[in-house]
């Protein structure tokens, strides 16, 4: 079952005059510079390596990205309104979308680079424990034994 579809779904915003296009416009931005502080600060402590820091506000940033989405889709279905009533409205808000797309892009490298830098520490730390693990010795022969073993696998535990 789809997660939405246990919230009942809310009608959609119709946009019948100026102040409708204003309003939604305005409601959208405010959404947008919620989100972009929020994404700011999560960027920032994850940057210098406080990830559970950066994540702590998942819910809000959740909420505000589903009220975002609505948003959007509020836009959608009502551009031709908005463009003949609110057509200066409109363009800010392009500009506004254009910043916001900016500070994502920037959230979602950083949030990149510490998973890769994470997935680079446990794989180090399951080799150096698979070394002290390796068969070490000489085939009959003489020469060294070239299989190594398969990696043990790492548990890491979320609780401190």
């Amino acid at each position: 079952m789809w997660a939405d579809a246990a919230t009942p779904q809310q009608p959609q915003r119709r946009v019948a005059n100026p102040a409708d296009a204003q309003g939604l416009i305005t409601d959208i931005r405010a959404t947008m510079a919620a989100l972009e502080k929020i994404l700011a600060v999560e960027t920032e402590h994850v940057r210098v390596g406080r990830v559970s820091e950066g994540l702590a506000d998942e819910s809000r940033k959740a909420e505000l990205t589903s009220t975002y989405i609505r948003g959007l889709e509020a836009l959608k279905a009502n551009a031709v309104a908005l463009a003949r009533f609110a057509p200066e409205g409109l363009e800010i808000l392009k500009r506004d979308h254009e910043a916001f797309a900016r500070v994502i892009e920037t959230n979602q490298i950083v949030l990149a680079t510490a998973r890769a830098v994470s997935e680079g520490l446990i794989k180090g730390v399951a080799e150096e424990l698979g070394r002290g693990a390796q068969t070490q010795g000489y085939r009959p022969a003489g020469a060294p034994l070239t299989r190594a073993p398969a990696a043990s696998p790492v548990l890491v535990s979320k609780t401190y």
